[in-house]
């Protein structure tokens, strides 16, 4: 190991419970040890993901969120006996790894649940509403300390919750904390005075105007926290820990409007003065340790950072905070494992909270630890897999059903938290495996094809494998990307069964002699033609050749190709301007609200144009005529036009007996279902 690194491995304590190494894998909503958005049941699927980790050199194991009551059937946790007992047989194999684990309980989500169309109908129509309450209760789920908007849906606004409602949730806790302790697990999180969860919406002063005694000052904001840990304590003793998944400071200017890094803003939240008295006020409460970063939901990038975000984002406020407790502080947010390592050597926090990696690279710590480097598989923070709840003007939350209930899955790496879907099985025939065109999906297609014995020839028609992949790696901010290419390099040299074959272009397939064919020749862009005499340039050629632009530069197209460059131009200085067709930017289901609210917040804050429900209808001269849906128009200055109007796939040949397409050839998406594809294919072969 590394000198830099041995600071993350060296002992601590919370209370009396001594943690191996300064590690901590932080929950992720979808590795409940309780399922998720289901029934509360033991979930083998997540014991078998917190096991691996555990098994992996991890000192402080953190299970997904389990609410205190099921969000389908309503029924509180303590109340499954049997799930419990289940847990205790498998704390005795965990404990056997020399990890420890916290459950972390949560009092639920209020104006941050996630509003799906499905539960706009039931919460607007009275009829339906009284029917899926047994099942799915819209109203509870969304109930706040206040009547405040929901962040996702105008539709379903949230309702305050009774004084009973509070009592029989704290009640919940204690009794749930209890019957933890008795299956052996070694303390329970809370959650969470964080990231504008129910519990942090009644400390926050924009989310709670109530006027009994959860309301109005300081101390009763904080009360509901205050409480649960108080009864926590009572039956499960002083000495029995219990950790707070906490936010310095919230971040938020108002509701759905988060604050940037580096702006002067008010906040409406917890700022940083509050904070070094709340951090106090909890600690002096009960609690043990405080998991902490930034952030609400309204300012959702600061808890789950894209990779827009700066790495180590939440470090600083972490830190700061520190000094007004004497219990342990965690780190979470883009840490990366050198900066965590001097910032624990010099006091500065306790231990780093690492969540999205453990996906990306279950064996990363071992890796580390090892100096293996190179073989670690990087988390690119695209929320692709793991956390897709989308959102732009107009819809909610429009998440797949099987993403709501499936989160902590990894757009990278298919195996997490899908073993008995995806796994590698040797071949029973060996065979010879052609794959044309060696972007992320002919790359993935050839490695498992590969790691099941088969015999792989990757035909690429450039002279370096990455594909379109290599152009979209083409910013600044995306350093994780330019490592997961890496890794994937580095991946086929290892295998003396794979064969590249640079400078090839691949005509017709006959001419190639293999058992199977792959085709994995991605897609080809859209091009738009618009009156004037623009010299137009296609946004994959502008990334893929380094084109230059000048000052002014149009985008026709504001998905997430467009704001990414929009964002990148802005960031060295020049001066962008969107238009798009549709009603809001990157108004497309699978990207991450926390993403996408990162760029339309950064093009609000920096002031930089953008055209809705409009079309460009003319560019000469240096000039650009945009019309909007109303006819209104506008005519503006322009150097430059780049179009980012979307891909159609480009296969070499149809399907065929041997013939099989993957990646954006196959059809058009993102990382995720490029590769996903790519090991549907990949283990039939």
């Amino acid at each position: 190991m590394k000198e830099i690194y041995k600071p993350l491995f060296t002992p601590w304590k919370i209370r009396n419970l001594e943690i191996k190494n300064r590690i901590v894998l932080t929950s992720m909503g979808g590795t409940s040890i309780f399922g998720w958005m289901e029934p509360c049941h033991f979930d083998k699927e997540a014991a078998n993901f917190l096991l691996e980790k555990a098994k992996n050199n991890v000192g402080l194991v953190l299970p997904g969120i389990a609410p205190i009551q099921d969000p389908i059937l309503n029924r509180y946790l303590y109340t499954n006996k049997r799930m419990f007992r289940k847990l205790k047989v498998f704390m005795e194999e965990f404990h056997k790894t020399g990890a420890k684990m916290f459950v972390q309980l949560t009092a639920g989500f209020g104006r941050s649940m996630a509003v799906n169309p499905v539960m706009e109908m039931i919460a607007n129509n009275k009829i339906l509403n009284v029917l899926a309450k047994p099942i799915l209760n819209v109203d509870r789920l969304c109930k706040a300390p206040s009547a405040t908007p929901n962040r996702w849906s105008n539709k379903v606004p949230s309702k305050p919750m009774t004084l009973k409602d509070i009592n029989k949730m704290i009640n919940a806790f204690a009794k749930t904390a209890k019957l933890c302790q008795e299956a052996g697990v070694d303390g329970v999180e809370i959650h969470a005075v964080h990231e504008g969860y129910l519990l942090d919406q009644f400390t926050l002063p924009y989310c709670n105007m109530r006027t009994d005694n959860y309301g109005g000052s300081f101390e009763n904001r904080y009360r509901f926290p205050v409480e649960i840990v108080k009864a926590i304590k009572a039956v499960c003793g002083q000495d029995y820990p219990v950790s707070l998944r906490y936010s310095v400071v919230s971040k938020t200017k108002g509701f759905r409007s988060g604050a940037m890094p580096g702006e002067d803003y008010h906040e409406v939240g917890r700022d940083m003065i509050e904070s070094e008295k709340a951090a106090k006020y909890l600690q002096d409460a009960g609690y043990d340790m405080l998991n902490s970063d930034n952030g609400t939901y309204d300012a959702w990038y600061w808890a789950h950072p894209p990779m827009y975000m700066p790495q180590n984002c939440n470090l600083d406020d972490v830190a700061h905070i520190k000094k007004f407790v004497s219990i342990p502080v965690v780190c979470a947010g883009r840490m990366e494992p050198d900066v965590a390592a001097k910032a624990i050597s010099e006091g500065k926090i306790d231990a780093m909270g690492v969540a999205r990696q453990f996906l990306a690279d279950p064996e990363w710590v071992t890796k580390l630890m090892n100096d293996q480097m190179e073989e670690i598989r990087p988390c690119i923070c695209c929320h692709n897999g793991c956390f897709n709840m989308c959102h732009y003007e107009g819809v909610p939350n429009i998440q797949d059903l099987s993403d709501t209930i499936h989160m902590a899955r990894c757009a990278i790496n298919p195996v997490t938290m899908q073993t008995k879907k995806y796994k590698i099985r040797p071949a029973k025939v060996t065979k010879n495996i052609a794959v044309i065109g060696g972007g992320i999906g002919g790359m993935e297609v050839a490695l498992v094809s590969a790691i099941r014995g088969h015999s792989v020839t990757i035909y690429e028609q450039g002279s370096e494998l990455g594909g379109v992949f290599v152009a979209a790696s083409n910013f600044s901010f995306k350093e994780k990307d330019k490592a997961l290419l890496t890794w994937y390099r580095h991946q086929i040299n290892k295998y003396s069964n794979i064969k590249v074959i640079f400078n090839k272009v691949i005509k017709d397939v006959t001419e190639i002699n293999a058992d199977e064919i792959v085709i994995a020749t991605g897609a080809t862009p859209n091009h738009l033609t618009v009156p004037g005499n623009a010299n137009i340039i296609e946004a994959s050629d502008y990334l893929t050749n380094n084109i230059e632009v000048k000052d002014k530069v149009l985008i026709i197209g504001g998905g997430l190709t467009g704001c990414e460059i929009a964002y990148d131009l802005h960031q060295k200085g020049k001066h962008p301007i969107i238009v798009e067709m549709k009603q809001d930017l990157i108004a497309v289901k699978g990207v991450c609200l926390a993403n996408s609210s990162y760029l339309r917040d950064y093009f609000k804050l920096h002031n930089v144009p953008v055209y809705l429900n409009s079309k460009v209808n003319e560019v000469k001269d240096g000039k650009a005529t945009i019309v909007d849906k109303n006819g209104k128009t506008v005519v503006v200055d322009v150097d430059n036009v780049i179009t980012s109007i979307g891909y159609k796939s480009n296969p070499l040949a149809n399907k065929d007996v041997n013939i099989h397409i993957v990646g954006d050839a196959h059809q058009v998406g993102n990382l995720r279902t490029v590769i996903w594809r790519a090991w549907d294919v990949a283990m039939k072969l």
